[in-house]
């Protein structure tokens, strides 16, 4: 799991967006309360975190993280407009792993997040992992998860899932997912993909939406919406 913490609304939707697209878990936080919040929950493989933050700055919550034995193996990218050698040398000073200036582009900081998560060894552990929307599933367990609530699949279910997440973006045809999931033998027909889909959606809740229908050919996860 990655945490951003980004006041600007626009952009920590378009960060928790492409993290998840790029196949990580990721939640949003306005402001370092509601982050210090969720901490309480749980740690979080890497943080994103912006300076210029309400109440709280960037620096201070920093500073906060790296003094708490708890928190301080937790690897920190900071993410901001201020572009100044001193904010950057301030901000690696305190304990930083990296320092991005805004405006970003979305594959550089997919590159530089799986850089740091593959120097603190966390890249492991997320590589057994598929994610995309909320939806978020553990291979290694076997486990599924929407909005970080475990759901109960079936077997074909999660076999289903995880195919949509190994080919995310890309378009699969109703033949082909029924060939995969199924098998080359299996005398079923393609209604057999649509019935395991409309069940899937139903258990994803909220997150059902991001198994997108293709009029005609199939279906997708993590497409151009």
């Amino acid at each position: 799991m990655i945490y951003c913490v980004e006041d600007d609304k626009n952009i920590r939707d378009l960060v928790v967006y492409a993290l998840r697209t790029g196949g990580f878990a990721a939640e949003g936080f306005p402001d370092a309360e509601s982050f210090y919040a969720e901490l309480k929950k749980a740690n979080p493989e890497l943080v994103l975190l912006d300076i210029m933050l309400p109440s709280e700055d960037g620096m201070s919550v920093l500073a906060r993280l790296k003094s708490r034995k708890e928190t301080k193996a937790i690897p920190v990218v900071m993410l901001t407009a201020k572009a100044a050698e001193y904010d950057k040398v301030q901000g690696l000073d305190l304990g930083a792993d990296d320092y991005i200036v805004k405006p970003f582009g979305v594959m550089e900081l997919l590159a530089r997040v799986r850089a740091v998560l593959r120097r603190s060894g966390a890249i492991e552990e997320a590589e057994h992992k598929l994610a995309a929307g909320g939806i978020v599933l553990d291979l290694e367990s076997h486990q599924s998860f929407a909005e970080d609530k475990e759901i109960e699949l079936t077997y074909k279910e999660f076999e289903l899932l995880q195919y949509l997440l190994e080919n995310r973006g890309i378009v699969l045809s109703r033949e082909k997912l029924l060939k995969a999931i199924w098998g080359y033998d299996f005398e079923g027909e393609t209604r057999t993909v649509d019935v395991h889909i409309g069940n899937l959606r139903q258990k994803l809740g909220a997150c059902g939406n991001q198994i997108e229908t293709v009029r005609g050919i199939g279906y997708r996860i993590g497409g151009e919406k």
